[in-house]
């Protein structure tokens, strides 16, 4: 059975849609400046009406874009990557007034209850998550065969020996088909293959090694020596872990690099437009994410992923976005960017990963 939420267009044959005027543009005045008024997008689909061709869906729509109109389609880019002369759609109304249409009810559950007040609406440390995981486990299994799962992961899932585990066995079972992180997941996972550490603390027992505080840095020098992080895994005989599972079975990754890495390895980006550029080639293609346990990749990978992807025959479905922490905060963050979709499970990292292991890989 398909899981997914079923879409439901915008009625455009009713008031107001039916009236709506054309939508108009304005040529950029130079290259990577957008025109006055114009239209900046967000991660709900949007549509434009167009002379010629009504109303058209936005592909891509994602948060403090513009839209580029050429020969009667649009293509959604970044403000700093528009050329001069391009057409720009400008207005800034929602509701059809300047032919711009923010449809944010495409995927809205039907209501279950009238109250108008009621106790525990939004999520928290003491929401119960069954509901969520058991749609989460159907997502994936669906997706694994049938869309594209991007994973955004903080350094702390390679700190536990089982959740590095089960991370590797979802890479390697088909659940995971690009990977987002930093420097530090990349740096500590290797160091767990290399010596069973991560930051110097033995994975499984968390007992502090002697002089272990030095293992990610020589994993470091010696991945740079060996030029490269697959040269590095041949070399030194690397067989398990996150990366290790990613080079084998030719999963991308993308590893931005901050202002406080180590090292960095090689082929850490350490431009941040450049990495920014890089991450969002896996956001155009990501129908379900999953962000655990770093906030600011976390955040920058919301801002780039739409809400909704246009398939090959045009359907629309949802893109899933779920966060997990063991705190509201971030998970509040995200939204308080703008990308309301996100759907959070509070909980421990490793236990979350843990625990989806062990449920998917019964199937």
């Amino acid at each position: 059975m398909n899981p997914l939420l079923p879409y439901s267009p915008p009625a455009f044959t009713a008031p107001p849609l039916a009236t709506a005027p054309t939508a108009a543009t304005r040529p950029a005045p130079a290259d990577g400046i957008a025109p006055p008024g114009f239209h900046a997008t967000s991660n709900f689909p949007e549509y434009v009406k167009l002379a010629d061709h009504g109303w058209v869906l936005a592909p891509e729509s994602r948060m403090d874009a513009i839209m580029v109109v050429d020969s009667g389609t649009i293509r959604v880019v970044e403000p700093r990557t528009v050329k001069q002369g391009e057409q720009v759609v400008i207005g800034r109304t929602e509701n059809g007034e300047d032919g711009i249409f923010v449809h944010a009810d495409g995927f809205t559950r039907a209501a279950t209850g009238s109250d108008k007040f009621t106790f525990r609406s939004r999520g928290t440390r003491e929401t119960p998550f069954s509901r969520s995981y058991d749609e989460l486990y159907k997502v994936l299994r669906h997706d694994r065969d049938h869309g594209f799962i991007v994973w955004v992961l903080g350094p702390a899932v390679a700190f536990d020996k089982d959740s590095r585990t089960a991370m590797q066995g979802l890479i390697e079972h088909g659940y995971c088909h690009a990977l987002l992180a930093g420097n530090a997941l990349a740096t500590h996972d290797l160091e767990a293959a290399r010596y069973g550490t991560g930051l110097g603390q033995d994975i499984y027992s968390q007992h502090l090694v002697p002089l272990g505080h030095y293992n990610h840095l020589d994993v470091i020098g010696a991945v740079r020596a060996a030029g490269s992080i697959p040269n590095y895994i041949r070399d030194a005989g690397v067989t398990d872990g996150i990366i290790f599972a990613c080079e084998t079975h030719a999963i991308p990754y993308v590893l931005a690099g901050s202002i406080r890495d180590d090292g960095p390895l090689p082929g850490v980006i350490g431009d941040a437009y450049q990495a920014q550029d890089a991450m969002r080639v896996q956001a155009r293609r990501a129908t379900t994410v999953v962000a655990m346990a770093t906030q600011l990749h976390s955040i920058a990978f919301g801002n780039m992923t739409p809400s909704y992807r246009i398939e090959a025959d045009g359907s629309v479905r949802p893109v899933y976005f779920y966060i997990i922490d063991m705190a509201e905060f971030s998970a509040d963050k995200l939204a308080n960017r703008g990308s309301a979709q996100a759907q959070a499970i509070l909980t421990n990292a490793q236990d979350f990963i843990v625990m989806l292991w062990n449920n998917l890989r019964q199937m």
